[in-house]
């Protein structure tokens, strides 16, 4: 499995400073769509490790200065294109969030760190990256760091506030960035063309979709009509969250897709995955005395592709272009003395059911509608409103994104990357990637309580294995 490196090391910021668009827009106020007012007011990060020994290496990326000052022209060149990016978040008359784009910039710290590369406790971000490596977000939407390694290798960091951007978005923002900083076209173009995610008129919805959010102004009433029903006490299951990176092999999804395809029916890596992790909290839930609690689960659905099917090559030219968040979190919610004995081929039916209910135009269509009628009201997804005892895991996918060949910023391809999410967050979130090592195996990020990921490592030790600078071939 390889040894997991444990050592401290400190970091010296050498420059905060603020970088605008090179071109500024005109200033004006930009408001976000149905599905943005979807998302909490959360940080998510995402980070990306580079080392020395790339055989594109120029002379002149020897001389960190040089490095760094490319970074900032480039990055000050690309929030032309995402000029939302170095705005503000502001609220309007009704109470809604909206982007200010007044070009205020972006924080942009320059930093320097004792450690190699091979030496970052990758697989325990809360130690290596949480607050060394990843910026804090003070002000705007994004606040990016760079810190350079002892070893001539560079960690390059963005915090993003979440309502802005998605995970396609943010990937979109940063391969854009890494194209300019080699002087060759960008990427994407993004579009913010809000029109292409209007209402229709007038709204029409199904009670199906009301499901899977809620308006918060909602939670009181829920709790005095089931007085049995109370939100989950906060040490129940451990309330300290920490986050840990895997790997899970090839062969190992491969005999988890197996044993969730039984009775003839195929599921996907994605769909297994869920239904194991499903399935484990579950068994964790009854084992750890959290007897007959609501185990939730859910996924969330990318409706780009959904929602320009049959609509011609131009809207699905938008739609690919689109930054924002385009996202639905359909879920399931079983008991989990009931989860917990039944076979994993049955637990992933229920994940396939509840998917397929989402993955749909329809789908997408309705849930815009529907928001469109509660709005100025605050939205949660139902299974994160805690209404009744239990615990709810978000599972994202980034597959598709395939970072791996699209953030090469001129110094050579990537190490590794993967998301971040701040130790502060209290809410419990997956995400599964392409492994940059073997093309069949996933890394997994894990952001849950302490004791869920210990017993997971404990029972499951044989699926999720440690990150280790071994398995990045750093040694």
């Amino acid at each position: 499995m390889g040894s997991v490196k444990t050592e401290s090391f400190s970091v010296k910021v050498i420059k905060t400073e603020v970088v605008a668009a090179e071109q500024p827009w005109h200033d004006h106020w930009l408001p976000f769509t149905n599905l943005d007012l979807l998302v909490p007011p959360f940080d998510v990060g995402s980070f990306f490790c580079y080392n020395n020994k790339s055989q594109h290496q120029t002379t002149v990326d020897d001389d960190v200065t040089n490095m760094v000052d490319a970074l900032k022209t480039s990055l000050s060149q690309t929030l032309v294109l995402f000029y939302p990016l170095a705005g503000e978040i502001v609220h309007n008359a009704a109470g809604e969030p909206e982007i200010h784009c007044n070009n205020r910039g972006v924080e942009f710290i320059h930093a320097a760190a004792d450690v190699e590369l091979r030496d970052l406790n990758i697989y325990d971000p809360d130690q290596s990256i949480e607050g060394k490596l990843m910026p804090t977000r003070h002000h705007g939407v994004l606040a990016i760091q760079i810190t350079t390694l002892k070893c001539g290798g560079m960690v390059i960091a963005c915090m993003f506030d979440h309502r802005v951007a998605d995970g396609y978005s943010a990937s979109m923002f940063v391969s854009s960035w890494a194209d300019i900083n080699r002087s060759i076209p960008p990427s994407y173009l993004p579009s913010f063309r809000r029109s292409i995610l209007s209402p229709r008129r007038p709204t029409l919805y199904s009670t199906s979709v009301a499901n899977v959010f809620l308006p918060l102004s909602d939670l009181p009433s829920l709790l005095q009509m089931d007085p049995k029903s109370e939100p989950a006490e906060p040490d129940q299951f451990d309330s300290q969250l920490i986050s840990r990176i895997y790997y899970i092999e090839g062969e190992d999804l491969k005999r988890l897709q197996l044993l969730a395809s039984e009775n003839g029916c195929q599921r996907s890596k994605l769909e297994s995955f869920t239904s194991f992790l499903w399935k484990i909290t579950a068994s964790f839930l009854e084992e750890s005395g959290h007897l007959g609690n609501t185990c939730n689960i859910a996924v969330a659905v990318d409706g780009r592709r959904r929602l320009s099917e049959g609509e011609g090559v131009e809207k699905q030219k938008l739609m690919a272009a689109h930054f924002g968040n385009v996202l639905s979190i359909p879920f399931g919610g079983i008991r989990s003395k009931d989860l917990k004995d039944m076979p994993l081929s049955v637990v992933a039916n229920h994940v396939h059911e509840f998917l397929k209910s989402a993955a749909t135009k329809d789908h997408f269509l309705e849930l815009i509608d529907w928001v469109e009628d509660q709005r100025p009201k605050a939205l949660i997804s139902r299974p994160f409103a805690r209404t009744e005892k239990g615990v709810a895991i978000m599972v994202s996918s980034g597959q598709r994104l395939s970072i791996t060949d699209k953030m090469d910023f001129g110094w050579g391809k990537l190490v590794f990357g993967s998301c971040h999410v701040p130790l502060a967050r209290t809410d419990c979130y997956v995400m599964v990637t392409g492994s940059p090592i073997n093309n069949d195996d996933w890394v997994v990020y894990m952001h849950l309580p302490t004791k869920l990921l210990h017993y997971m490592e404990t029972h499951a030790n044989h699926v999720f294995k440690p990150l280790t600078a071994d398995y990045l071939k750093l040694n």
